[in-house]
């Protein structure tokens, strides 16, 4: 029979911060960012938004991006996250934006990216929309559901790829404001 953790609350030996320390067996449970990583996907012009099906921010628009899973690259995080939330297939451009989320522990890395098509025959669906999606659309840049957006990093990526577009790519861009 093994004997339950218990933590403290102290800062190890060699360490700068506190961090929860087995009582027993001194074992310490390091609580690290959480990695997003996403893309803000081009298609003739338009850009693919995800109205949320899942909370935080159900109903709201997004574009598709989400956890790093583990023994995944980032790259192919994003190309994953595109395919659950728009059943899209992407080809990956530069990154755009590293933001750093401090009060929810996060860092995203956001890729610039463009629809390719599935390759499954005349009339195939470039998107779709996925299991934690509502609705999938590519909306003209002036159109842009900007009053129903989910979160204030989207505003971010949405005026960075602008920015690329306009002024040629100069990233990868950091926090706004």
């Amino acid at each position: 029979m093994t004997t339950p953790q218990q933590f403290d609350r102290l800062t190890p030996d060699g360490d700068t911060h506190e961090r929860d320390v087995c009582r027993t067996c001194g074992f310490v449970d390091y609580q690290n960012p959480r990695i997003v990583v996403g893309s803000v996907v081009r298609h003739q012009g338009k850009v693919l938004m995800c109205r949320r099906a899942i909370e935080p921010r159900r109903g709201f628009w997004t574009v598709p991006a989400g956890y790093l899973e583990l023994n995944e690259t980032p790259e192919d995080g994003a190309k994953r996250e595109a395919r659950e939330e728009a059943l899209a297939n992407l080809e990956l451009g530069e990154l755009l934006a590293i933001y750093s989320v401090p009060r929810l522990s996060q860092v995203q890395l956001i890729w610039r990216a463009e629809l390719i098509d599935p390759g499954a025959g005349a009339g195939a669906a470039l998107y779709g929309v996925g299991e934690e999606s509502l609705e999938v659309e590519l909306f003209d840049w002036d159109k842009l559901p900007v009053d129903e957006i989910a979160f204030p990093t989207v505003h971010w990526m949405l005026g960075h790829e602008r920015e690329v577009m306009e002024k040629g790519y100069s990233g990868p861009f950091g926090n706004a404001g």
